[in-house]
């Protein structure tokens, strides 16, 4: 922040004594009004002398103020020149800013309109343009109501024209709070005006700064909100009370509250130790938090701003967390450059890069949504996402693994091949898609993620700011998509408050702190990456260190490099990192927690890691991505009993109960039932889809997750699922997607897709086919037809070709026997004889 004063009524202040008193108390600037105007050191001749002099102590002119009436109709003429005059002093100086007066009056009043001040502006703007000036309308007169002054600097739309913050007008004559006043003008204040005051008997009485009733507390916070770090400038005035005549109290005194009162508001900041006293964290442990994720940055960045947020070891990023916000607020203005506003679908298709991250912290800034896209989708689940999600912009990697994300953009997006960078899309089975941004590969008719960065000079930093400032903690922020028993992907609609208070509980749980160095290998458009991962750790201040994608020689590296204290995986994850060649080169000695998650949880497994890996205090998360995602979580303060053979305890904020599946009557300790859940956590909705929301939600707010589990003195166990749902190595997959899609195929009359228990991933798919009359196929053929339209893990496994389906005497399917069948066919007793937690 930095510190100017104006003599707002004061002709006895000498230039000499002004430059003074800036150099002697700490001022960084002065601002000039009428009064100094007319001094030598502002005329022609000695102008630049005095640039150069004011250079030389490190002090500069913050802003000229003119006494020109915008709204002065009879001197209109008169004053135009005038601005003009003063526009050309002040580009000669250096200085940025002039301060326009809308009104001759200070109080609001009927006389005055907008459409004088906008006559007038429209005469000066184009100079004020052309000299590189930004005009500054004071929030006084008719402006004290702030709104009313945005639609002004709407009207113009311009770089040039601001708004001078006088805090104490809206807030003295107008009963505006400073939330409202940076709700209105945000990115448009460019310099404010301060001064204290009470009011005695009706009338205004002028005070030492912090001896009358301006909320500054209120102030100082509604500045930070939008990252304002611009002038203050003191406004002395003396008219009405003699008190405030002597320039050696005023400003002293002002200077001394003033920078105390900002100090107080850092300092106020309270931090936590760890456990081991190592690392320290913000907020205390198991309680919610009001914040955005733009707050969240933003406070990461003011408590602990030389803090490693990445360090990669495959990629060439490492970022601090003040410059990854830097990073974030450059890709943020180019979004805004290309259109996307409060609101619009972002969709990533990528892996864990580094843009994967900074396009869901710049989205969300911006009051955009970040839908995340599966990286095995093939074109199938493509389209449908991309269209259901109403996509406005892609930002997408050429492909990964067997799914050739270009290839697939190109089927969909033929109109591409017409199209220029940078101008609008119009695609016919994507209407609502705008930009396609690519990521280390170019395209026709895209715009290369270098280009986009390049695009950010198109918006002013302060639009950010503003439209950040305008985000509330329970808009939505993410879309994940997930499919249901209906066949159909549903789009789980995510908010702010449910995520960044998610991802913090589950911290909290693991002990996060500025010490921790977390291995990042769970991919990011699952909750486990983006809540249970990133979220935790920007939580709670620690290091991530991001690897593109899973794979085990990588992962052990990573451990080493950065002697990591933490990571998550699926069961199958730590099951290929304890089985590598690479493991017993390993050191483990940092290690310390991390969630296992994702499938049901071997207890041999779990034993393996606390013992071999060094992860003592390991937990268990459950959840749904319905539920933000985390329900319940053991603690490292848990038994390792509890954390091995249990999914812990409910999160702060969350009601968990066992209910009967038929009656919903609650059930005792011990007994089996579904598990549901309500709080903070659980969704919004799933998008477009009203039906689908009141069936998983009902009318008391409880979700009904289809797990069964049992709870023991607050401890839950999941012991099966009430759905048909298939979790294979840490994915989600509903067999009526792949039946659907199974169903197309010409040859096939009936399917039914099942899973089936497998050491290795938990669960494998099976797909039991009725094949038409005289039809042939080979499992060879039917995985071959799955696999070219869909992602490689909804493949099935094993393929059986039957004549009927095992059913009841009513006619519905026996899926259960069939996967009893499938157990002894392919004798896969051990696997289902596999103990989880």
């Amino acid at each position: 922040m930095k510190y100017a004063f104006y003599t707002a009524n004061r002709n006895n202040l000498t230039w000499k004594e002004a430059i003074t008193t800036a150099k002697d108390l700490g001022f960084s600037g002065i601002e000039i009004g009428a009064g100094l105007l007319d001094a030598q050191p502002f005329t022609s001749q000695y102008i630049l002398r005095t640039a150069e002099q004011l250079a030389n102590l490190n002090l500069e002119i913050s802003c000229f103020s003119s006494s020109c009436s915008l709204n002065d109709r009879e001197k209109r003429k008169e004053n135009i020149q005038q601005l003009r005059e003063l526009i050309d002093i002040a580009a000669r100086m250096g200085a940025s800013f002039v301060r326009l007066l809308p009104d001759d009056d200070i109080m609001p009043n009927d006389r005055a309109t907008d459409q004088a001040v906008i006559s007038a502006i429209s005469a000066i703007l184009p100079y004020a343009e052309k000299k590189h000036v930004i005009l500054l309308i004071d929030t006084i007169g008719i402006y004290c109501d702030t709104d009313r002054l945005r639609k002004v600097l709407e009207h113009f739309a311009s770089d040039n024209l601001a708004a001078l913050w006088n805090v104490h007008h809206p807030y003295r004559f107008h009963n505006e709070s400073a939330e409202k006043t940076v709700q209105n003008l945000g990115a448009y204040i460019k310099y404010v005006h301060m001064k204290d005051s009470l009011m005695n008997d009706g009338a205004v009485k002028f005070t030492l700064m912090g001896e009358g009733d301006l909320p500054v507390d209120e102030i100082i916070r509604a500045l930070k909100s939008v990252n304002y770090d611009g002038y203050i400038a003191y406004e002395w005035i003396t008219d009405q009370d003699s008190d405030l005549d002597e320039a050696d109290i005023v400003f002293p005194h002002f200077m001394n509250y003033i920078t105390s009162k900002f100090e107080e508001n850092t300092k106020a900041n309270k931090l936590y130790y760890n456990k081991a006293k190592t690392g320290r964290f913000v907020w205390k442990k198991e309680q919610l938090i009001d914040c955005t994720f733009p707050q969240l940055l933003d406070r990461m960045v003011e408590e602990f701003p030389d803090q490693y947020a990445f360090r990669y070891t495959t990629l060439n990023y490492t970022r601090t967390y003040s410059q990854f916000r830097d990073d974030v607020d450059t890709f943020a203005r180019s979004l805004i450059a290309l259109g996307v506003k409060k609101g619009d679908h972002v969709a990533v298709w990528a892996t864990n890069i580094p843009q994967w991250y900074i396009t869901f912290w710049a989205t969300t800034k911006i009051g955009a949504v970040l839908v995340t896209v599966n990286t095995a989708y093939k074109i199938h689940e493509a389209e449908y996402l991309f269209r259901q999600s109403d996509t406005h912009t892609i930002v997408m990697i050429e492909g990964h693994k067997d799914s050739h994300y270009a290839k697939i953009v190109k089927e969909l997006c033929p109109e591409l091949e017409t199209s220029l960078p940078g101008q609008p899309l119009r695609i016919k089975r994507l209407p609502f898609l705008r930009n396609i941004i690519t990521v280390d590969f170019s395209m026709q008719g895209c715009i290369t993620w270098e280009d986009a960065m390049d695009m950010h000079v198109k918006t002013p930093v302060e639009e950010v700011y503003r439209r950040a400032n305008s985000v509330g903690k329970h808009d939505v922020c993410n879309m994940q998509y997930t499919s249901g028993t209906t066949g159909f992907p549903k789009g789980v609609m995510l908010t702010h408050y449910n995520i960044v208070n998610n991802g913090k509980s589950i911290g909290d749980r693991m002990d996060l702190s500025t010490a921790d160095r977390m291995m990042i290998q769970v991919p990011m458009f699952h909750c486990f990456g983006m809540v249970l991962a990133m979220t935790a750790c920007v939580t709670h201040g620690s290091t991530m260190s991001p690897l593109p994608y899973f794979s085990p020689r990588p992962a052990l590296n990573c451990i080493n490099l950065e002697k990591i204290t933490c990571f998550h995986g699926v069961p199958t994850m730590f099951i290929a990192m304890l089985e590598h060649e690479d493991f017993k080169k390993t050191d483990f000695s940092h290690m310390r927690t991390g969630i296992m998650a994702g499938s049901p949880c071997p207890i041999k497994v779990m034993e393996d890691v606390q013992n071999k890996m060094n992860m003592t205090e390991i937990t268990i998360v459950y959840g749904q991505t319905e539920a933000s995602p985390g329900c319940t979580q053991s603690s490292t303060d848990d038994s390792i009993e509890l954390r091995v053979n249990t999914v812990g305890k409910a999160l702060p904020g969350m009601e968990c109960k066992i209910v009967d599946p038929e009656t919903y009557e609650d059930l005792p300790d011990g007994t089996d039932g579904e598990f549901v859940v309500r709080g903070y956590n659980i969704m919004k909705g799933y998008y477009k889809m009203p039906n689908a929301t009141a069936a998983a939600i009902d009318k008391d707010g409880w979700l009904h997750t289809g797990d069964l589990a049992r709870r023991n003195n607050g401890y839950y166990k999941i012991t099966g699922r009430l759905k048909d749902m298939i979790i294979r190595g840490g994915e989600n997959i509903y067999p009526k997607e792949i039946e659907d899609f199974i169903y197309t195929h010409p040859k096939v009359k009936d399917v039914q897709v099942i899973g089936v228990p497998d050491e290795g991933y938990g669960e494998e798919i099976m797909a039991v086919v009725i094949l038409k009359d005289n039809e042939t196929m080979t499992e060879k053929d039917l995985k071959d037809y799955v696999r070219t339209h869909m992602a490689k893990h909804k493949t099935p496994r094993y393929v059986e070709f039957v004549e009927e389906f095992p059913m009841n005497a009513a006619g519905k399917i026996l899926k259960y026997k069939m996967r009893e069948n499938a157990i002894e066919k392919l004798k896969l007793q051990k696997a289902n004889g596999i103990v989880t937690a």
